[in-house]
């Protein structure tokens, strides 16, 4: 989208590739409200703009989800001892939990935090693994990493410790918590967010039934997960289409 992504905002300060990375975050969020992927205002989203991640963009605690604007971003870096000082500060457990996973995690560029029903019902059982019963389950084979320590909220040692946990995979789930996505774009940690919703949802029905589980072997989850890895920009064609219902319903986003 060369034509938004070419505007400044006011202060004349970012670039075309910051104010890109705003409009896709601010579409990410408006996008999880819609879907009911939210908790009120109690979730966070990132999206890294230096190299080493520390320079980063959050949202500011308090905007619902519904009403987040690109301009309502914050760019913060992660020594900033006065981040939490200023008034439109991020949420504490933000700071404290996206600052760490930014410095310890900079090929993580894009960092999705919520409380998603399906995935926080996932994250409370004792077994917390995703088996591979449909393809959706199996694009994930592998590639998630489940935190079994959870020791409070996200704040000092506890972010800390959580950080570390990511390693390469895409997914975090946060046992007795919720899930984190992480990905090189915000096409991708939208796609990955919602598709990892849709087959916690699909396990968690089939679980319900009380009949017993198709489960795939290995070999074929694997394969279909490298399927799924190799389609052609299916992340980036999902949120494109994202993009252009909002700025068709709510072109306020862009702002």
């Amino acid at each position: 989208m060369p034509t938004l992504a070419s505007r400044t905002l006011d202060n004349g300060l970012d670039t075309g590739l910051e104010r890109q990375g705003r409009i896709d975050l601010a579409c990410a969020f408006r996008w999880a409200a819609r879907l009911n992927l939210h908790e009120a205002i109690a979730n966070h989203f990132s999206l890294a703009l230096s190299a080493d991640g520390r320079d980063f963009l959050i949202n500011p605690y308090g905007r619902h989800f519904s009403q987040m604007r690109a301009s309502d971003l914050l760019r913060l870096h992660t020594d900033d001892p006065e981040a939490l000082n200023r008034p439109d500060a991020p949420d504490i457990t933000a700071w404290a939990l996206h600052g760490a996973l930014h410095r310890n995690n900079p090929q993580a560029r894009c960092i999705l935090h919520v409380h998603s029903k399906y995935a926080t019902v996932l994250a409370c059982l004792a077994d917390s693994r995703l088996p591979p019963i449909e393809q959706n389950s199996m694009r994930f084979f592998e590639r998630v990493a489940i935190d079994e320590g959870f020791d409070g909220m996200g704040l000092g040692d506890e972010a800390e410790r959580v950080s570390r946990l990511l390693g390469d995979k895409p997914i975090l789930l946060m046992g007795n918590h919720g899930l984190l996505v992480a990905a090189p774009s915000v096409a991708q940690a939208f796609d990955d967010l919602y598709y990892f919703e849709r087959a916690c949802e699909v396990y968690l029905s089939a679980l319900a039934s009380g009949r017993p589980l198709r489960i795939a072997s290995d070999e074929v989850a694997r394969k279909t997960m490298q399927q799924w890895l190799d389609y052609p920009g299916f992340a980036e064609r999902h949120f494109s289409a994202l993009r252009e219902m909002l700025l068709e319903s709510e072109p306020n986003f862009a702002g």
